[in-house]
């Protein structure tokens, strides 16, 4: 029990799992149909040069750009036109000096025309003349065949997380399948002999679990979640059900059991489970000081705060970057990037023995975002449920002014 809310520096704890989780990631082959957020294994080339042919962006008329020069509304240029290009044909005609063929959006571009003119500038004279009161440049309204990603050019890398524009462009590649990391097992348990499952209606003395459901939805972006349900305040049996995740989780997460108590056992347990054990039971975090990591035999186990508020906001500072850790995410374990700028309605206090961070709501407030404290016990959930995200008040400062300039981690 040396660890004892012996409290570490919250900079420190990204070190404690990258220093010593040796997890091996596998990888699986997936349809792209089922890839949406799923993280590469291997860097993605381009196969072939997209688009495939050079092609027109408008509709209008395929033209050599130096047969525009000089044409305006007062000086009008006419051409003969020759033919057409539908889209969905190969363009076999090729284009003279003097010439124009006529072409429809995405249409491909005749051989020897470097420009499109847009319908709007011309009149179509007759049958084979069109008349031209704008002049073009040289590849405008033209994308050129490769332009958008060449053939053999890195689109994506590996550890990406793939988004629908992603699966656009494999699509748009004709790549149908992907190596993705294999999502890791997350099993969540929450402790107590106060809680029930939601599902049943609460005695006196008694309420419903909250945590096993929010932080497990935490989890579920990156990871397979397993709900290992309550566990009693029994030695024997949290030792039972954590040996039992060990065998078929690369984390575990548990909530509740981790303050000072005589019924709370998750240090001693996890300690007689294996090596190396407790590696933390204390960070200078606020809410969320008696946090617990642990790791057991190449597994870790993180003991979260019983007190909703507490167990979530731990969450996101430090147990999402251990997921996307283990999900094979480049970011690996740095933190989470999805910021908003706003500026702080009310002076707020902040005790600066530890970092805290505040429940905020935002609203707009003459042309700015306005991050509105939601006050509140962290054992309250609708804290949360009002809030939009987190402010951090850094450790050693004593709180922040209003009208203060902060960074909003969104949830």
């Amino acid at each position: 029990m040396s660890n004892l809310f012996n409290l570490i520096d919250p900079k420190e704890v990204d070190q404690i799992f990258t220093n010593k989780l040796e997890q091996e990631l596998t990888t699986e082959q997936i349809d792209l149909t089922e890839a949406t957020g799923r993280v590469l294994a291997r860097d993605i080339n381009s196969p072939i040069d997209l688009p495939p042919f050079t092609r027109s962006t408008m509709d209008g008329y395929a033209v050599k750009a130096e047969d525009t020069f000089g044409a305006s509304e007062t000086k009008t240029v006419y051409l003969d036109l020759v033919g057409e290009v539908l889209m969905g044909e190969e363009a076999t005609q090729r284009l003279e000096s003097g010439q124009a063929i006529k072409i429809s959006t995405g249409g491909m571009l005749p051989e020897g025309a470097d420009a499109v003119l847009m319908v709007e500038y011309t009149e179509q004279l007759g049958g084979d003349l069109v008349e031209i009161s704008r002049a073009v440049a040289s590849g405008e309204n033209v994308v050129q065949q490769g332009e958008d990603i060449a053939c053999d050019e890195i689109l994506l890398t590996a550890g990406s997380q793939l988004r629908a524009q992603d699966i656009g462009a494999l699509a748009g590649l004709g790549i149908t399948e992907v190596e993705v990391f294999s999502q890791p097992k997350v099993t969540v348990f929450a402790t107590g002999n106060e809680l029930v499952p939601p599902s049943q209606t609460p005695q006196q003395g008694e309420i419903r679990d909250i945590n096993s459901y929010s932080i497990a939805s935490f989890s579920q972006d990156l990871a397979v979640v397993n709900y290992g349900g309550i566990i009693r305040d029994e030695k024997q049996e949290l030792k039972d059900k954590l040996k039992e995740a060990l065998a078929e989780s690369d984390l575990i997460i548990l909530s509740g059991g981790s303050s000072v108590g005589t019924k709370d056992l998750t240090l001693e347990v996890v300690d007689e489970l294996g090596e190396p054990g407790v590696l933390v039971h204390g960070i200078s975090i606020k809410p969320g000081k008696p946090t617990v990591l642990a790791l057991v035999d190449g597994t870790p186990i993180i003991g979260l705060p019983g007190h909703p508020t507490s167990a979530m906001t731990v969450f996101k500072i430090v147990v999402k970057p251990l997921v996307k850790l283990l999900a094979g995410l480049k970011d690996k374990i740095d933190k989470e990037d999805n910021y908003l700028t706003a500026k702080l309605s009310r002076n707020v206090a902040s005790d600066k023995g530890r970092e805290e961070y505040i429940r905020v709501k935002l609203e707009e407030q003459d042309g700015f975002l306005e991050a509105i404290p939601v006050l509140g016990k962290s054992s309250l959930v609708t804290t949360m449920v009002e809030a939009d995200g987190l402010v951090k008040i850094d450790l050693g400062t004593e709180g922040l002014e209003q009208g203060a300039e902060v960074q909003v981690l969104m949830f």
